[in-house]
């Protein structure tokens, strides 16, 4: 093993000792609802397991949420809240709008939950059970989810700033480590949710046609694979812009699986999305390492995968007294007196890769 891995899974382990304190510092423990709501658990895993027998894609639309949720003043459940007089949503952020889903399923979660244990369980706290619970069922890892999490009051609005399918590696690790998540494990273990789910051509398509400008492909995807995404994304028209619609696997071997083969797939060049691909096929980087030992080691993947999903799940939660317990994932239970939109980022919005 190599002096840099070795040091790297150090970290790792270092952070896995750390968890208590962490838990203890956001007041988030395992347990929160032990008395309050103690199936909270089973009623989110029923509700999924119905959801993935009619749409298959659920789990991975409901990890997404999670992480876009988290990346935006942590995870208060701002993304769930719809548009209204005084919010203006994060749905409408060019990140998300046409894009993130599942909000109907939270919906019913939220609903289920009311009916035995009202204004107790946050939709903050549902998102983040319902993105273990959607990892375990699709054959990942299962944890046990700090919880105790209170929904915001405020929405970050139209401006923000999320990691985006053509970022490149050094903005991919400025972003993560802006938030508050290390540039390195975290970044390739959580990308690597992205060994489910699907992608629509706009998130790809100028790999295959002008990539940075240059009217020919990416030299970093594999040139079968091109040809493949070629056939399914042509290029658009202005009688024919809905191709940037289509959907396909951002793994096309096993799409529906929470496995390691989206590291496999950086190894041969078919990672979907450049901001993927970024993380094996930038000359010199430490994330080859990692992206190396994850395509190797299902297992180390797993437990690393479980540290980052909690340290991101750990993103300045409201706890105690601040926020609220919504009714309604949409809106909040009452207006506060002064405004409730703020903006998290100044720069540039785009659709996001994570």
């Amino acid at each position: 093993m190599s002096s840099l891995l070795h040091s790297l899974l150090a970290a790792l382990l270092c952070a896995a000792f750390l968890q208590g304190s962490l838990y203890a510092q956001a007041q988030l423990t395992p347990d929160f609802y032990s008395q309050s709501c103690p199936n909270v658990t089973n009623i989110i895993s029923d509700i999924l397991v119905d959801a993935f027998t009619s749409d298959i894609r659920i789990g991975a639309s409901l990890i997404r949420l999670h992480f876009h949720d988290c990346f935006v003043n942590g995870c208060d459940g701002s993304l769930l809240l719809d548009n209204s007089t005084t919010i203006v949503s994060e749905k409408e952020a060019p990140p998300n709008k046409n894009s993130v889903r599942g909000f109907d399923v939270v919906d019913r979660m939220k609903a289920a939950l009311e009916s035995v244990c009202p204004r107790v369980v946050s939709c903050a706290d549902i998102l983040t059970i319902a993105s273990e619970r959607s990892v375990f069922l699709s054959g990942g890892p299962e944890w046990e989810v700090p919880l105790g999490r209170r929904d915001s009051l405020l929405s970050g609005g139209r401006n923000i700033s999320l990691p985006a399918f053509f970022d490149p590696l050094d903005e991919l690790k400025r972003k993560f480590v802006l938030v508050g998540l290390n540039n390195n494990i975290d970044l390739v273990a959580l990308s690597g949710a992205h060994t489910f789910g699907r992608a629509r051509c706009l998130t790809f398509i100028d790999r295959l046609y002008n990539f940075n400008g240059t009217g020919e492909s990416d030299p970093t995807l594999d040139a079968t694979f091109a040809r493949t995404l070629r056939r399914l994304c042509p290029i658009p028209t202005d009688d024919n812009t809905t191709v940037l619609t289509i959907l396909t696997n951002l793994d096309q071997n096993t799409p529906d699986a929470f496995d390691n083969r989206y590291f496999t797939n950086l190894q041969s060049n078919r990672g979907l999305l450049q901001s993927d691909q970024e993380l094996f096929s930038t000359p010199g980087a430490d994330t080859i390492e990692i992206v190396n030992n994850f395509a190797s080691n299902q297992t180390a993947f797993f437990e690393s995968f479980v540290v980052s999903m909690i340290r991101m799940g750990n993103l300045r939660p409201l706890t105690g007294n601040e926020g609220e317990i919504r009714l309604n994932c949409r809106v909040v239970n009452a207006p506060p007196p002064a405004t409730i939109t703020r903006s998290s980022s100044n720069e540039v919005n785009f659709v996001s890769s994570f």
